[in-house]
């Protein structure tokens, strides 16, 4: 059993940034991928960005291209972060990371965070 801890969010203007970060109770994420995936109110999930086991590869979503960068922690290479800049609107949602052996399009992770609420209002 894999627990994914989540921190960060919180409420920032249009134009602000956030950090998002996603801690996992393994000695290591390098045989695991880490997904971001958001919620927004009456709308379907949508996978926002995912790092890949290995090499870390990585993945983002059109709405986030560009704005959005996820990493891993160098040192504490249990952590996973998505920093975001340049809000908007919509970008209002539940924030999840999830975690699996590999990125996946389908969003059907083994393991989920707790979520965190991102808000983009002035």
């Amino acid at each position: 059993q894999v627990e994914l801890v989540q921190s960060g969010g919180g409420l920032v203007q249009p134009g602000g940034s956030l950090r998002l970060s996603c801690s996992a109770s393994l000695s290591t994420l390098d045989y695991y991928a880490i997904g971001w995936v958001r919620q927004a109110p009456g709308k379907e999930r949508e996978g926002v960005s995912c790092i890949s086991a290995g090499p870390g590869s990585t993945y983002y979503a059109d709405s986030v291209k560009g704005r959005f960068t996820i990493s891993r922690d160098g040192d504490k290479n249990s952590t996973v972060y998505l920093q975001m800049n340049n809000l908007n609107a919509e970008d209002t949602a539940v924030y999840y990371c999830a975690l699996d052996s590999t990125c996946l399009r389908n969003l059907r992770y083994d393991y989920w965070g707790q979520g965190t609420q991102v808000t983009v209002s002035s």
